[in-house]
């Protein structure tokens, strides 16, 4: 039984340049996980062992049924107060926004055949089995077509203000205007790989 590879199916989904780009993309649909805090910090990885729970829960589940797929590279929509913190531009939002206040929405992207149905089924059997927390908060999560600007960042998450402001000057050049959230997929597991080698497609929709 063949494996369906959301990265090899969705390619141009999945790789960017190093350069600003401009991408159309399909409505997508995907599992995810919502709140807020250092990316550092225990919750943080605990909404991350719930998400990647349930991913692999249908993983299986599906398997089963014979229609197996990998699971996708996990990813992130990430926001702040704007009413607290005010129009700060993209680039500057990291060095300016504590860690500690930052919004974010972890996202796996699913195969079409997966249905909200199957999601509630993986849940239960896992609560069933484990003791594992927020496994009520995860859910199906849908985005859009859209059209985003985007650029491939090499190296930790600290320098990513480098690759925003050339993202940044490319979107001013095209006057285009903010049309979204924050967009980041990880290639790269940061477990596992070196700051300086981490790979990371940074996106901004516009319109």
């Amino acid at each position: 039984m063949e494996k369906f590879d959301l990265t090899k199916h969705y390619k141009s989904y999945y790789t960017a340049k190093a350069k600003p780009e401009i991408l159309d993309i399909e409505a997508t649909g995907y599992l995810s996980i919502s709140g807020s805090g250092d990316p550092s910090g225990p919750l943080y990885a605990e909404h991350l062992q719930a998400l990647y729970s349930v991913a692999y829960g249908l993983k299986f589940q599906y398997k089963a049924k014979g229609k197996d797929f990998t699971v996708a590279k996990l990813e992130g929509l990430w926001d702040f107060d704007e009413a607290k913190y005010g129009l700060i531009v993209m680039e500057e939002a990291p060095l300016k926004i504590p860690r500690s206040e930052w919004h974010y929405r972890l996202l796996i992207r699913l195969p079409d055949f997966v249905t909200a149905e199957a999601v509630e089924q993986a849940k239960l059997k896992l609560k069933l089995k484990k003791n594992i927390p927020h496994l009520q908060d995860v859910v199906t999560f849908d985005l859009p077509a859209r059209k985003v600007v985007q650029m491939l960042h090499v190296g930790p998450f600290d320098r990513e203000p480098e690759t925003l402001a050339v993202m940044k000057t490319f979107i001013n050049e095209h006057k285009f205007g903010k049309a979204g959230l924050h967009h980041e997929i990880y290639l790269s597991d940061y477990r596992k790989t070196a700051p300086e080698k981490l790979k990371t497609i940074l996106r901004e929709p516009v319109r």
